[in-house]
């Protein structure tokens, strides 16, 4: 059981007191101390994160402050501002946007982190020692933690302890979640960073709509801090990097760093060391970036939400996958970097026939739906446009090489609808948005994770007339997680694929239900996860949409045997084609498997005698012939089965020698004796007289009672 930890209850005149005290300290800092339904004696007892942010800010205001210091606001007001957005119920922004319960999730996270590092209470435990007893003389305090932290991170980074991030799926709303940080900091100087020109205002245009675009301010350098206590400045990782020198130390006390996985880098990391004194909250969708951790820069993690949560709460749009064959071989292609090498990757997919082949994949497949296409290198981006438009779509290249003006035009006709399929060379990979964009077509495959992450985030942003954002991946369709390309079953560890099926999981409720599918599930999976133990359970638990061909030697054996004890007599046509498609050896274990385990009498009938419809080798033989003349199963068919094995020795489907021959038909003859004892003395008066005197009769009379 947890300590009640106690907090002492004052007299009402010590409570008005306390009250009054915290609408002073309200006033001068912009937050508030107290709710309305709080006891001051409660919510600022000794020891509490409010109550330490109280009493600093009455020692600032008695120090003759006029307004919060920037020590005092780093501090405590984001956790006060925190309380005040939780707090509204529903938490909402300036604009009166809701935030979703994931966004909150992340702010309550960081509220937590807040809390637990101004509030202290004694541990749980039944000791007695209120100390740790004092080192020896001459020895070292010794403290893991600190060894931990100077193996982990860099000797000098005094502003880790300040520096969090949370991870959330693309499409989710992590901006929102950003203004959210920027409702709660509203007393507080913000610096936002992103890592492309396009995407800084893209969040200046979501900022504003959200009602916050009255604190935009440039830069501010030391020296130059404005009158103005609340500015927002958004910038790029490149610039802050070049101007981290001289940017001022008190304007800013929060930096909300977007796609932080792209802060990672030796310069933009150094930067965000060299600048300590603030908060940074980090805001990422994969938390990797080669052999680099997000965690490397921002050690706490205050939220995370899973692509799969996010989509079974309907939070994204749904992927559906669909695997093509790849029209050229990429294997002789290098990694370069923890990707492929765009250039020698170029030389292999950017053929004529290949581009027109895509452009009627496209076509045939989607026809005008909206999608993205992602090319190797600006080159191979602009053939490919070229394709799309003389295969008769609407569709544009766009490269780093594409001007500001013009790539901004194309972008807006893609939202009016002008233009259909957006074709890039990495240029959309991360951060912009387009709510349209259904199709994300892997033209030139990744090797990258978080490169593949980012490339489906533009099209899991959900749309009134989206049913499903659809993936298109080159690869075979059997290939599994240890293929060198990443595909979207890689990313989510799926079991299994199958053509048109939702790869991410079902929402709770149906998203969206008057859009139309623009890709249908087809009738058969196949696993792809390289773990053994799950690969057969696939196949146990989907024997009847597994597709055998597409399956290993050993893989078919398993599939065969499940599918012949369990299928049904009207599914025999369709089993029939997957037959047709599976290796000889899985069609004669189909086969025997149906003749001895099936509970349809008809059918175990049928499958034997297809079995022995071919030539079958002198053990398989041996085995059906004790079958047919013992198993429990074949009781009531036994004459039947008898006649089909004669019938098949006497066409010599079995290569065995004569005497094997003989043995076996003795043995069927002797599993068929009464039936046969019957229909002779059925049939023939005298037959039942001879048949005795033949089986009493011993030597040379048996002899002549025979002939």
């Amino acid at each position: 059981m947890q300590e009640a930890i106690p907090y002492p209850t004052d007299s009402s005149e010590e409570q008005g007191g306390l009250a009054a005290a915290a609408l002073r300290a309200e006033t001068w800092a912009g937050e508030p101390f107290l709710r309305a339904d709080e006891n001051p004696a409660e919510a600022l007892a000794d020891g509490r994160a409010r109550r330490r942010a109280f009493d600093d800010a009455l020692a600032e205001m008695e120090a003759g402050r006029r307004s919060p210091s920037a020590k005092w606001k780093i501090k405590y007001a984001l956790l006060l501002g925190l309380e005040r957005v939780i707090a509204d119920h529903p938490a909402r922004l300036a604009s009166g946007t809701e935030l979703r319960r994931h966004q909150i999730d992340a702010l309550a996270g960081m509220l937590g982190e807040l809390i637990s590092r101004h509030e202290s209470h004694a541990e749980n435990g039944n000791g007695g020692v209120d100390e740790d007893p004092p080192p020896l003389e001459g020895e070292e305090e010794f403290d893991e933690d600190d060894l931990d932290e100077r193996e982990t991170r860099p000797a000098n980074d005094p502003g880790a302890v300040r520096r969090f991030r949370f991870r959330h799926p693309t499409a989710s709303g992590k901006t929102i979640a950003a203004g959210g940080f920027v409702e709660a900091a509203r007393t507080m100087g913000i610096l936002i960073l992103t890592h492309r020109r396009l995407l800084v205002k893209q969040f200046e245009g979501d900022l504003t709509t959200e009602g916050y675009g009255k604190r935009f301010r440039p830069a501010i350098e030391a020296g130059q801090e404005p009158l103005q206590q609340n500015p927002i400045t958004i910038q790029t990782y490149a610039w802050f990097a070049r101007h981290v020198g001289s940017l001022s130390r008190s304007a800013y006390q929060l930096v909300i760093c977007d796609e932080a996985h792209t802060a990672l880098g030796e310069k933009t990391s150094a930067a965000i060391r060299s600048f300590p004194e603030p908060l940074y909250i980090g805001m990422t969708a994969t938390e990797q970036l080669i052999a680099k951790q997000v965690s490397d820069v921002f050690p706490a993690s205050v939220d995370d939400l899973p692509l799969g949560d996010a989509a079974r709460r309907g939070l994204i749009a749904p992927l559906r996958c669909l695997r093509v064959p790849p029209a050229a071989a990429i294997s002789s292609v290098p990694i370069l970097g923890g990707d492929y090498d765009q250039e020698a990757l170029a030389k292999v997919l950017d053929h004529l026939l290949i581009n027109q082949a895509a452009a009627s994949l496209y076509r045939d497949r989607f026809d005008a739906t909206p999608g993205i296409v992602y090319a190797a290198g600006v080159e191979h981006a602009y053939n490919l446009a070229r394709e799309f438009r003389a295969a008769g779509m609407k569709a544009e290249a766009v490269s780093g090489r594409t001007p500001p003006l013009k790539l901004a035009e194309t972008l807006a006709a893609y939202e009016r609808g002008e233009i259909n399929v957006l074709i890039n060379a990495q240029l959309l990979a991360e951060g912009w948005n387009s709510p349209r964009a259904t199709i994300c077509m892997h033209l030139a495959p990744t090797a990258s994770r978080r490169v593949y992450q980012q490339r489906i985030g533009r099209i899991m942003r959900i749309h009134a007339r989206k049913e499903a954002g659809v993936v298109v991946d080159f690869i075979d369709a059997a290939a599994t997680h240890n293929e060198r390309t990443v595909t979207l079953h890689t990313l989510l560890d799926s079991d299994f694929y199958r053509p048109g099926a939702r790869v991410t999981p079902a929402p709770r409720r149906r998203v969206q239900r008057r859009a139309r599918r623009k890709l249908s599930p087809a009738a058969w999976l196949v696993p792809v996860t390289p773990d053994p133990q799950r690969r057969v359970l696939v196949i146990n638990r989907e024997w009847e949409r597994v597709d055998p061909g597409r399956l290993a030697d050993d893989e078919q054996l398993l599939w065969a045997r499940l599918a012949g004890r369990q299928v049904r007599f009207d599914e025999r046509q369709q089993f029939a084609e997957k037959l047709a498609k599976a290796s000889r050896e899985c069609r004669e274990a189909f086969l025997e498997s149906c003749a001895a385990e099936n509970p349809n009498r008809r059918l175990r009938v049928s499958a034997l005698g297809d079995r022995v419809a071919v030539s079958v080798d002198r053990a398989s033989f041996d085995d059906l012939v004790s079958m047919v003349t013992s198993a429990p199963t074949w009781e009531k068919d036994r004459v039947q089965g008898v006649r089909i094995l004669l019938r098949a020795l006497g066409e010599g489907k079995v290569d065995a020698p004569l005497d094997i021959i003989a043995r076996w038909t003795w043995r069927l003859a002797r599993a068929t004796r009464k039936l046969q004892d019957r229909r002779a003395s059925t049939e023939l008066a005298d037959a039942k007289r001879l048949l005795g005197a033949l089986t009493n009769s011993r030597g040379h009379r048996h002899e002549e009672n025979a002939a």
